[in-house]
């Protein structure tokens, strides 16, 4: 008998999957396991753009600006689109202009949930990242606050939600498998009523 991520795997869309979702909601890290039970390639894209950039996403922000990072950013998902990868998304990249509806109909949209007090545990310092760096740590939870109320209405917008309070990525991965395939299938759980086929 096939594994059960084999029969997901050959039954969904060849088309890519777009993680979104604020930063620190694990898009990194369950992209990897989302990758592997599919059979595709990880591509996060700040570590992409990074490497063409040959700078860190701070040192484009600082150097160049955030319009010039989006720029970059939007490039790079218009290329990926053709593909069938795992992508991991930046936090504000499905909140520009026509993100959303693009990402939409050019693959599958999964929404990683978390509040902003989780995100603010699980980032740390914030070193390296440009819209909270120098902020403390109250300012920070303010910012996270502000970010997720101005993109709500873009992260609306995904297939699928998954929550990622208190769980494992483990278990994250393993839901969202399970919610493309539903999707994929069309038969949808009455847990499942919210995803959009």
């Amino acid at each position: 008998m096939a594994p059960p991520c084999r029969v997901m795997f050959e039954t969904m869309e060849r088309r890519p999957i777009w993680l979104v979702g604020m930063m620190g909601a694990g898009k990194s890290a369950v992209g990897p396991l989302l990758a592997g039970s599919l059979a595709r390639r990880f591509v996060d894209t700040d570590v992409e753009i990074e490497r063409f950039a040959r700078m860190a996403v701070s040192e484009i922000f600082s150097a160049e600006g955030e319009r010039a990072f989006r720029d970059r950013e939007r490039q790079l998902i218009e290329d990926l689109s053709g593909g069938s990868d795992v992508v991991a998304l930046g936090g504000g990249a499905i909140a520009q202009p026509g993100a959303a509806a693009f990402l939409g109909r050019t693959g599958s949209v999964v929404y990683l949930k978390a509040s902003a007090s989780s995100l603010l545990v699980r980032l740390g310092d914030c070193s390296e990242r440009p819209l909270l760096h120098g902020l403390a740590p109250e300012g920070r939870l303010a910012r996270l606050e502000t970010l997720l109320a101005e993109r709500a209405s873009a992260y609306e917008t995904a297939a699928i939600a998954v929550d990622t309070e208190s769980r494992t990525v483990e278990a994250v991965a393993e839901e969202i498998l399970r919610r493309l395939d539903a999707a994929r299938r069309g038969h949808q759980s009455d847990a499942e009523k919210g995803v959009r086929v």
